[in-house]
């Protein structure tokens, strides 16, 4: 798993690289696991890095995921284009983890980071 180190004004933040495909549950709380060995509670990834699977709120997995980041108090900013979705069930998912602020939906690496720190 490669990961990329940003500073920003309030710590550390971790990026996966894209060409890294999260499939499991277990493979976030991997990347959760590498994030605390770089001392930071902060994670940027890619849609890219996701399974389709995610995004259909009916496999559970995007759920699964959030609780594992609220359990380990972990920030995960997923960067990606969603304006085009068309599930009212996942827009409502998106704008309400954006909400809550623990997973962040996000256009850009710039967001990303300023919305993590």
């Amino acid at each position: 798993m490669k990961l990329t180190i940003h500073s920003g004004p309030k710590g550390k933040i971790v990026e996966l690289d894209s060409g890294f495909n999260l499939h499991t549950v277990d493979d976030f709380i991997d990347l959760i696991g590498n994030a605390n060995y770089h001392e930071t509670s902060n994670i940027i990834i890619s849609e890219n890095n996701l399974p389709k699977t995610f995004f259909q709120l009916k496999t559970r997995m995007a759920g699964e995921v959030l609780q594992k980041f609220s359990t380990y108090n972990q920030k995960l900013a997923i960067i990606g284009d969603f304006s085009s979705l068309e599930s009212k069930s996942l827009k409502d998912f998106i704008r309400e983890s954006n909400r809550i602020g623990r997973i962040l939906f996000v256009e850009s690496r710039t967001d990303a980071i300023s919305k993590l720190t």
